[in-house]
């Protein structure tokens, strides 16, 4: 009589949580190799898709308004896992296949495998590959547009600045940080609008970029 052989144990799955002012998106990362070589991963996410083929969206649970993503918003600040992604990371997870989940901050990290039992990486590689995911992040997710979650990236910083600042007055210079960084968010926004613009309308009017140097003057 032959041996059993024992069945093989389907391989892991990697997952990623990535976190926006809309919601909370799991990913699956369909081909483990590009996490291993992530120097020119930003290769593989020029395009929505190209995007596509290197990581899936699984589930996507969107805020039902912006209390909940101010909740939300603290509560990974600190390291803690909110009402919305407790939900989200028990309906995506199953005992059926051992997933491991890569998270972009490693006391969540912590805490999600502390209170849910599930594997989470945090390293230098995954925190390159969210920085891909979020340069398509609209592509990736469908019905997520891009003004609309400018939008809601802009008001869920500003409320979390003012919640910040409630509970710590004394620490109003960070507050000055990171309204700081927000300026140069929204420059850098405004900015890539304007080249968007000369680049449409150089098509039609090539000369008008000679003409109009100033960014305010060309867009009026």
């Amino acid at each position: 009589l032959r041996p059993k052989t024992r069945e093989a144990k389907p391989a892991p799955k990697m997952l990623v949580l990535f976190e926006t002012a809309a919601g909370f998106a799991v990913f699956k990362l369909l081909d483990e190799k590009k996490l291993k070589e992530v120097d020119n991963l930003f290769e593989d996410f020029e395009t929505p898709e190209a995007a596509s083929k290197v990581v899936q969206l699984q589930n996507f649970k969107k805020f039902e308004d912006s209390a909940e993503a101010l909740q939300a918003g603290v509560a990974l600040n600190e390291g803690k896992i909110c009402k919305p992604l407790k939900k989200l990371l028990k309906k995506v997870f199953t005992d059926e296949v051992q997933e491991q989940l890569m998270v972009w901050d490693a006391k969540l990290g912590n805490t999600i495998k502390e209170k849910l039992g599930v594997q989470c990486i945090s390293n230098n590689n995954v925190n390159e590959l969210m920085r891909c995911i979020k340069s398509q992040v609209e592509g990736l997710i469908p019905g997520l547009q891009e003004k609309e979650l400018s939008a809601m990236s802009l008001g869920l910083g500003h409320n979390l600045a003012r919640y910040k600042l409630k509970f710590s007055p004394d620490k109003v210079d960070t507050m000055i940080v990171q309204a700081i960084c927000l300026l140069d968010d929204i420059d850098k926004e405004l900015n890539n609008y304007v080249m968007r613009a000369r680049e449409w309308y150089g098509w039609h009017f090539p000369e008008l970029g000679k003409i109009l140097t100033d960014n305010q003057a060309y867009i009026r």
